[in-house]
């Protein structure tokens, strides 16, 4: 029987939103073989389809607490951006600025345009990312956060955190379809493959809303454990389950999808919020805000192998596999 040696045939890149930098592991050997600064407050990350080059939102604007005197900490909106890293050179390439107060975004399936939430402006923007330069822009409602793509009709899909809405939006005519109310303060947004349904982790509610993406209507809550702040979420790569990430509840809740239910959680680091799988769908990874590591966790066995020390605030994290 041929036993194929390990190697490193994909990344991890964490972004560490307090230290301004990107952690690189090794995924074969989960160890970080290199960090490299990013710009200011790093948060979401995400990979071109082909793997050839990942992206990052930084941006100026302080973090705060809610209600703070903004005039206290003045936003550097000359260090809002898109930063654009090589893969395989694990180094910063090139930087746009554009957006305003970046956080969450993704990639259009064929790896032309990012959508990014522009926080403070309420709008989603689109980018051409052979260019960088800005190609439009969509008025959402406050507070836009996560940022999804039907992977079948490449609709953009926004969730907005202070009215409890998702925005459907058609990117091609630029411009919202639906508006859909989940309540509970959105924070990001998953698609079954088959572009069905999409998931919407809903923090303050503790529940994942379920929305038919046909109809763009709310079709049920998902109630995770009591203690659950759910975050982050990505799809395995057959449908079959959801990985929600819950904040300071940290765990990961596996959601089965043919149920609509929790199957199990899984116990991980302190405020667990970016999460991501590796290429073979075997393993996940999740940023721990609050203990500065990454969990490393076996999706079959649902045990958590190992912690991985990262930067100061691990935000967000993607896979890459550059030798596609």
């Amino acid at each position: 029987m041929l036993v194929r040696a390990e190697s490193p045939d994909y990344f991890v890149y964490v972004s560490n939103e307090r230290s301004g930098d990107i952690s690189v592991i090794d995924g074969a050997t989960d160890a970080v073989v290199a960090t490299f600064k990013a710009g200011k407050r790093p948060r979401g990350i995400h990979a071109a389809p082909d793997g050839k080059r990942l992206f990052v939102t930084v941006s100026g604007s302080p973090r705060m607490a809610p209600g703070l005197d903004e005039n206290r900490a003045p936003a550097d909106k000359t260090a809002d951006g898109l930063a654009v890293i090589d893969p395989v050179e694990h180094k910063l390439i090139d930087r746009w600025h554009v957006g305003s107060d970046p956080e969450q975004f993704a990639i259009s399936k064929d790896g032309k345009f990012a959508f990014i939430a522009n926080e403070d402006d309420a709008s989603a923007l689109i980018v051409d990312l052979g260019s960088g330069q800005s190609r439009g822009k969509v008025k959402v409602s406050e507070e836009p956060e996560g940022v999804g793509v039907n992977p079948q009709n490449g609709e953009v899909y926004v969730t907005c955190e202070e009215k409890g809405e998702v925005f459907a939006i058609d990117p091609d005519q630029q411009r919202v379809v639906a508006t859909i109310e989940t309540g509970g303060r959105p924070r990001s947004i998953a698609f079954l493959p088959d572009g069905s349904r999409a998931y919407a982790a809903c923090e303050n509610g503790g529940y994942v809303a379920v929305i038919d993406a046909a109809s763009h209507k709310l079709l049920s809550k998902i109630q995770l454990p009591t203690g659950s702040l759910p975050m982050g979420t990505v799809m395995a790569r057959d449908g079959k389950e959801l990985y929600v990430s819950t904040g300071r509840g940290n765990t990961v809740a596996v959601i089965d999808t043919e149920k609509n239910a929790v199957a199990t959680t899984i116990p991980v680091g302190n405020r667990a919020w970016g999460i991501a799988l590796d290429p073979s769908g075997s393993k996940l990874y999740t940023a721990n805000g609050a203990s500065n590591d990454v969990s490393v966790v076996d999706v079959k066995s649902r045990k958590e192998l190992r912690r991985i020390k990262a930067g100061d605030g691990p935000w967000g994290i993607a896979t890459v596999s550059p030798s596609k």
